[in-house]
């Protein structure tokens, strides 16, 4: 056997081969390689088991194959036999229950220094989560969230900013004003993939007992960038204080729930072949690389943590023409968004 990356929410090199576009692994490897175990009631996980029907289905032979295994746990994967990636998608029950049910996915990702935070860690607290990236103008935005913290900072809340990007060193440039904000990274997407994010900067509200109050929606905290989008950061804002002060919402329960929706197969595969590209290009594998990302970008062409974000990967400008060019496709489309709209005095 030989070596293969698996991609996930984390990067994990494993003894596999593949053949024929599947990735054979002894059974004791599942662990390393997805997390999961085999038993004799089915695929498990801490205390939950998938049931398996068709358990040899599994096998090639003696041996696992990878891809039928994600399959079982309805998790969609790409593999390139050549380079020996594999990108396996994550939990899409923990996507549509915080759609759904509005349960916050707890998400674990590292700050700037490489050092692990759970949302869970702040779980007894109001959050905001701002989801932002280094190719996105919202980089801006980072000492209004920062001033929000310092405002309400002792009335139980936190801001938790989220940099949807590959390196701590896109990003550091952007944090020279945030003090006490924590800013964590964000390189396999995994929150644009549990919470069904598509596009930056993002918002979503979750409350003490990780109940998400107010899903995805599109939120600046200043207006420096207001005449290019029509959108006033002041609402929110006002709105953010209320919620934190008073506990006051301008979204009903019933129609939060449902109000984002689901992430299509193909948006799926895109992100995946966004994970495949981004390790091929850290290997220096720039052919791959390229395949990949505009893949990803056929796949979800009006998803801009897939396209715009791939234009620095592939040596474009994301604030330059071709940007202006996509957000003129996105427009022209209706402006799609997995989200609800901007708030403004009216809402």
């Amino acid at each position: 056997m030989t070596t293969v990356t698996i991609v996930g929410d984390t990067t994990a090199e494993i003894a596999a081969d593949v053949v024929d576009g599947r990735v054979l692994l002894d059974v004791g490897g599942l662990p390393d390689a997805l997390g999961w175990e085999l038993k004799p009631e089915g695929l498990c996980r801490a205390d939950t088991c998938v049931p398996v029907r068709q358990r040899d289905a599994l096998f090639v032979g003696e041996r696992l194959d990878l891809v039928a295994v994600a399959d079982a746990l309805g998790r969609a994967t790409v593999v390139d036999p050549d380079a020996r990636i594999v990108a396996v998608a994550l939990d899409q029950e923990q996507r549509r229950a915080a759609l759904d049910s509005l349960t916050a996915p707890d998400v674990t990702l590292r700050d700037l220094d490489g050092q692990p935070h759970s949302l869970s860690d702040w779980r007894g607290q109001k959050r905001l989560l701002h989801a932002f990236s280094s190719w996105c103008g919202c980089r801006y935005d980072l000492p209004g969230w920062q001033a929000l913290q310092d405002e309400l900072g002792d009335e139980n809340f936190t801001v938790i900013a989220v940099a949807i990007d590959e390196s701590p060193d896109d990003v550091r440039p952007w944090t020279d004003d945030v003090t006490t904000m924590p800013v964590l990274i964000d390189p396999q997407h995994v929150l644009t993939e549990v919470y069904a994010i598509s596009n930056v900067p993002a918002v979503v509200w979750i409350d003490e007992d990780d109940t998400i109050v107010r899903p995805n929606s599109v939120a600046f905290s200043n207006d420096l960038f207001k005449e290019f989008t029509g959108v006033e950061s002041g609402p929110h804002l006002d709105a953010v204080r209320a919620w934190v002060r008073d506990g006051t919402t301008t979204l009903s329960e019933e129609d939060a729930r449902g109000a984002v929706p689901d992430l299509s197969h193909d948006e799926v595969l895109a992100r995946l072949h966004f994970r495949v590209g981004v390790e091929a290009r850290r290997r220096g594998d720039d052919a791959t690389a390229r395949r990949h990302l505009e893949r990803a970008g056929e796949l979800a062409p009006m998803d801009f943590t897939v396209r715009r974000a791939a234009m620095p990967l592939l040596g474009g400008d994301p604030f330059g023409p071709e940007f202006m060019e996509l957000f003129a496709e996105w427009q022209a489309a209706g402006s799609p968004f997995h989200g609800l709209p901007p708030m403004t005095a009216d809402t």
